[in-house]
């Protein structure tokens, strides 16, 4: 199997699982382990019940590929590279995250304490009424 790179993928909006193992230059099954690994890898499905891979799809493919194989990552370390599937795989590479900006929340006032608490006593209230209502439905057996 001959990798291609993004740039050189065909023009057409979508691909079949051969077509992206060809491409990316893996076998269709690494291709499947690497959709439950990464969120950001969801091929949609035909009528027939077939992968069907987006563009977009190729190309994190192809960026997973990169981490794993050129760059020497295993998939967890990919995964927090790629901030956990959470992150667009199409953003440039960041070698350090940019500065965080703490500012200190503003106090709550005295109304918004008292509307969360009347809002807890009615969620206990209802899960009390929950959790008898499925005591009825299951009887404890002895």
């Amino acid at each position: 199997m001959v990798a291609t790179s993004p740039a050189a993928l065909p023009t057409k909006p979508y691909f079949r699982i051969g077509e992206v193992a060809e491409l990316v230059g893996v076998e269709p099954h690494v291709l499947r382990y690497w959709e439950r690994e990464f969120r950001a890898i969801r091929p949609t499905k035909s009528a027939k019940g077939q992968r069907v891979y987006s563009r977009r799809d190729v190309e994190n493919l192809m960026r997973v590929r990169d981490l794993l194989y050129q760059e020497g990552f295993t998939i967890a370390g990919a995964k927090k590279r790629l901030g956990r599937g959470s992150v667009d795989l199409h953003a440039p590479d960041v070698t350090a995250p940019p500065p965080l900006s703490i500012e200190p929340r503003p106090a709550r006032s005295h109304e918004a304490r008292a509307d969360s608490e009347k809002t807890r006593e009615q969620l206990l209230a209802m899960r009390g009424d929950i959790e008898d209502f499925l005591a009825e439905l299951d009887p404890p057996t002895r």
